[in-house]
């Protein structure tokens, strides 16, 4: 997948001033956690995962019971290492060669290379600048078939921040319940990160959801590799612990240990968090609306927008980042990571600091117009 081999990670940090292609916020040092490990054993942990942090990602505020959805117990909750994990499992268990899904795209690239490399039957939802990047429910009933197996879809989503309004996310569940054999995965992610508050996780509003979330995004956890899943379905539960032993059988106890400790002390984090994301986009919005070269549709949610060059702009896509890296040392997320065309790319406003990101967007301004034929 070009999104792995050409990360900053793989890259090298020390070679990028101004990195844009980030989809989390800053990561955290440790001794900000102040988590205390000497006493832990370093042995097998619970194969579902440590169980008080599966109680705290369970009693999530959108986990609640009444009209929001059922409540959420820590049996619904399956601990993996990271987001990424989790979405394996489920294509994995899911389906299987010939099968049929529909994904959204663009989308994060696990959602689409994996059900592909499975020789999966896939029908993709584009999502179009023109409309928003909004998901259509209509569009997702003349794309069901009986055969349906999956329907996969990111909220907020990655890359172009969108939010589905809570009518939609009804709207696909009331179609996937109508399909026996559906399911509907929700890659909630970002779901922290909405602007106007957090949505119910999908997976407390029927047994035929799936959600998935991690610790990675908004948190700025990566490094700790601690995401999960959710479901009521406790059958399938049972199916997807099964390909996670076949897979790691554990996660590291390290690892969850820092997460449980992350866990408890996240609703003062996320406000410090939430405020700092809402400063970057202020400096994002504001540069957009200074400049006529790109366009946007404004995020929704999330730390990551997906901008494109203005259709009248006439410019030479593959030297914009050759000119954005080599001149300014400055990254973004190429178009072609999420199977789109390279005058669109993700701008990731989270990251950096405030000042990085003043900077980094300048180099846009001036890559793009170096590169203009």
């Amino acid at each position: 997948m070009p999104i792995e081999a050409e990360s900053p990670e793989q890259f090298g940090y020390d070679r990028i001033r101004f990195n844009l292609a980030e989809s989390s916020v800053a990561d955290t040092p440790l001794r900000d956690l102040a988590v205390p490990l000497d006493d832990l054993v370093l042995m097998y942990g619970d194969h579902m995962g440590r169980p008080g942090l599966r109680v705290a990602i369970a009693a999530t505020d959108a986990g609640l019971g009444g009209e929001r959805g059922e409540r959420l117990t820590p049996e619904d909750v399956l601990v993996t290492p990271g987001a990424a994990a989790a979405l394996f499992i489920i294509s994995t268990t899911l389906l299987q060669a010939g099968d049929h899904l529909i994904v959204a795209r663009p989308n994060y690239a696990t959602n689409l290379e994996t059900p592909h490399a499975i020789g999966a039957d896939i029908s993709y939802l584009d999502l179009r600048f023109e409309d928003g990047w909004a998901v259509d429910p209509d569009r997702i009933a003349a794309l069901l078939t009986p055969r349906t197996k999956l329907v996969s879809l990111t909220n907020p989503h990655n890359p172009t921040g969108q939010v589905m309004p809570a009518s939609t996310v009804r709207a696909v569940l009331d179609l996937v319940e109508a399909h026996p054999q559906a399911r509907l995965l929700m890659d909630e992610t970002y779901r922290e990160m909405t602007f106007g508050g957090p949505q119910p996780v999908t997976a407390a509003l029927s047994e035929r959801a799936i959600s998935v979330s991690s610790l990675s995004k908004a948190d700025g956890l990566p490094g700790i590799r601690v995401g999960w899943l959710v479901t009521r379905d406790w059958p399938l539960m049972e199916r997807f612990l099964a390909a996670k032993e076949q897979i790691l059988i554990t996660n590291s106890v390290v690892d969850e240990a820092i997460a449980e400790v992350a866990m408890a002390r996240r609703p003062e984090r996320l406000e410090t968090i939430l405020a700092g994301i809402q400063t970057a986009l202020g400096i994002t919005r504001d540069w957009m609306a200074a400049q006529d070269t790109f366009e946007w549709v404004e995020p929704a949610g999330g730390v990551v927008g997906f901008p494109r060059f203005r259709p009248g702009v006439d410019v030479d896509a593959d030297e914009f980042y050759r000119i954005l890296l080599d001149e300014y040392g400055t990254v973004v997320g190429p178009g072609h990571w999420f199977d789109q065309p390279r005058r669109h790319f993700r701008l990731g406003f989270g990251w950096p600091t405030p000042d990085e990101l003043s900077q980094g967007l300048a180099a846009l301004s001036a890559a793009a117009g170096a590169a203009r034929r």
